[in-house]
């Protein structure tokens, strides 16, 4: 049955996904550095693309973007993005040019003209709009973006839970647990709970949480994760997983219309997206993906930098 409900949610990830690749002709997803960015040619894509192409001017110049974040998630996967920690965003935003301010406000009045006229938020699949999500992230050893390789102190066997509390739903019959030998990747902390991914003796990928006040040693990453935590609705039935690399194993079915809470997008080393979120199964809290298009996401709240333009 499992491997049925895999079948099912890799083809539901193909029909919904466009066809994949690298840009076309330069590194971001608008070359708003080198040339003018006229009104005409944004409205072919979809309106959560624009949010990106928005804060990519900014992320050319070190913009720090809040860990957990889509934004964070994103930018981070790109190889030409350095995000300069010492840098205040305010500096960050001072350091654009005379043309990058001008495609700004054209961004910005496209922005204000496509939710005006209710412009799909995010591309369906026969749109003909472009989608930032059509296009694979460029360091697929990131795996899964927001993610980096973490080093932990050996020999420890820490309990994983799906969200942070061990009151939460659990993977493996209430068994998982994550084995410090192997290879952990980590997204950051939560109310002293630390997001992680790891592979399991079944080969398939686990993404959940550890107790910090159970882990020995000194952890490197010290990021406090920032999720959107929106109530939303699902468009469309989806399967639950808490594996967004390998198997993609269903944790549940939730339907169209159920009711979940949105934390933020992520995207794997294949180029499909995901939103992660939170829900309850059996009374039991639980976190997981599902594919990006499921979900009616809330629009994003893009920072207003007119007050720095030169």
């Amino acid at each position: 049955m499992k491997k049925i409900l895999c079948c099912v949610m890799i083809a539901c990830l193909l029909a919904l996904a466009a066809p994949l690749g690298a840009l076309a002709d330069h590194q971001y997803l608008l070359d708003s550095d080198t040339r003018l960015i006229t009104e005409s040619e944004l409205w072919q894509w979809d309106r959560e693309s624009l949010s990106f192409m928005f804060n990519e001017i900014f992320a050319r110049h070190g913009y720090p973007f809040e860990p957990g974040g889509k934004f964070y998630n994103w930018f981070n996967a790109q190889p030409w993005y350095q995000a300069v920690r010492k840098v205040t965003k305010e500096q960050a935003v001072a350091k654009a040019t005379d043309l990058e301010w001008k495609n700004y406000y054209t961004i910005k009045s496209v922005i204000s003209q496509m939710d005006a006229a209710g412009w799909p938020y995010r591309a369906s699949a026969g749109s003909g709009l472009k989608s930032w999500r059509n296009f694979t992230p460029p360091d697929a050893s990131l795996k899964l973006t927001g993610f980096s390789y973490l080093t932990l102190s050996a020999n420890q066997k820490l309990d994983v839970y799906s969200a942070p509390s061990s009151s939460s739903w659990r993977g493996a019959n209430g068994k998982a647990m994550l084995n410090t030998n192997g290879a952990v990747w980590a997204a950051g902390w939560e109310n002293g709970w630390l997001l992680v991914f790891y592979e399991t003796n079944a080969g398939s990928v686990r993404v959940g949480y550890v107790n910090g006040s159970r882990i020995s040693g000194r952890v490197s990453l010290n990021d406090q994760l920032y999720f959107d935590r929106s109530s939303c609705r699902l468009t469309s039935a989806a399967a639950l997983t808490d594996d967004p690399l390998r198997t993609m194993t269903t944790i549940t079915n939730l339907r169209a219309g159920d009711t979940v809470t949105y934390l933020t997008t992520m995207t794997n080393q294949s180029g499909w997206s995901f939103d992660y979120i939170e829900t309850t199964v059996g009374g039991q809290r639980v976190r997981g993906f599902i594919p990006t298009g499921c979900l009616d996401v809330p629009y994003d709240t893009l920072d207003d930098w007119d007050s720095y333009s030169k």
